[in-house]
């Protein structure tokens, strides 16, 4: 069984949940305190043991490269008596992985998306990290899929329960207990309509895929929304292929093309943040007598 050690982040959606902040700006920029969503992707992957990331971008969101680059004039700045801790923080973001990037010339959905990695992964087994799912806990998830993967040697789905009524918003798993939080998957379906679920377990972020799934998505038609879906792939592997493994992790799933759930990350990572969380707990303790 080969390593896993390549992740994938597709991140070339437009963001228009969270209009008009990304008018200008992909919403993997968006600030969670003092770094954007897409570091907490890359930092993840990275605590996980994943050497080499792809990031699939769309138009005008060169700046998630430049996020990622060196900055020698910010840097000439920085080296100066005083300013070493900025200097290391910032040499280490482009230090953090072997980060490529490839554009995804028309956004056609996931399953679109994560097809123009074949060339990336290779013959590889990869992670698939979505874009739009910032996961914090003191276990990563990647870490979590790979434990199965290499426990299991099917592909991994990273899943959670959700309320029945938020089902037909994400994707239903046909899921059997194997033991403790691992689940054996032989069917899945993208955004059911009501009746159409087979449980209240979705696909929240995370997946870990094997290269098969590209023959699968050679001929995968659209789906849901008229995008071709990664979750369609994945339906016709876990039905075709011997099944998949489901693994209910431990993490605060934060979606980052919801308004609200993006506040929710603000506050809560302020609060656990080094430097300004004692302060931050004190200023929302004040500010709450006020409501």
């Amino acid at each position: 069984m080969k390593k896993v050690t390549k992740a994938v982040i597709p991140a070339a959606g437009l963001g228009t949940r969270v209009l008009p902040a990304t008018k200008a700006m992909p919403k993997g920029m968006l600030p969670l305190v003092d770094k954007p969503a897409i570091q907490y992707l890359v930092e993840e992957a990275v605590r996980s043991g994943i050497t080499d990331i792809l990031i699939i971008l769309g138009r005008n969101q060169s700046i998630i490269e430049d996020h990622f680059d060196r900055s020698p004039e910010l840097e000439e700045k920085l080296a100066k008596p005083g300013k070493e801790k900025m200097l290391e923080e910032c040499l280490g973001i482009a230090n953090l992985a072997n980060i490529l990037f490839v554009r995804q010339k028309e956004t056609l959905g996931l399953g679109h998306a994560v097809n123009t990695a074949k060339a990336f992964t290779g013959d590889d087994p990869f992670v698939v990290i979505y874009g739009d799912d910032v996961i914090w806990g003191e276990d990563p998830v990647c870490a979590q899929l790979i434990r199965a993967y290499e426990e299991f040697g099917r592909p991994v789905a990273g899943v959670s329960a959700v309320p029945w009524e938020d089902v037909s918003r994400y994707c239903s798993l046909k899921t059997t207990p194997i033991h403790d939080n691992y689940f054996f998957v032989d069917d899945m379906i993208e955004k059911p309509k009501k009746g159409q679920e087979f449980s209240n377990y979705s696909i929240l972020g995370r997946v870990l895929l094997t290269p098969e799934i590209y023959e699968i998505l050679a001929h995968t038609k659209p789906g849901a929304g008229g995008e071709i879906q990664l979750t369609d792939a994945m339906a016709e592997y876990a039905r075709t292929r011997g099944g998949m493994t489901a693994v209910e992790f431990t993490g605060k799933h934060y979606d980052m093309g919801n308004k609200l759930k993006v506040v929710e990350a603000q506050v809560e990572l302020a609060l656990q943040h080094p430097e300004i969380g004692e302060e931050f707990r004190a200023y929302l303790k004040e500010f709450c007598k006020t409501l």
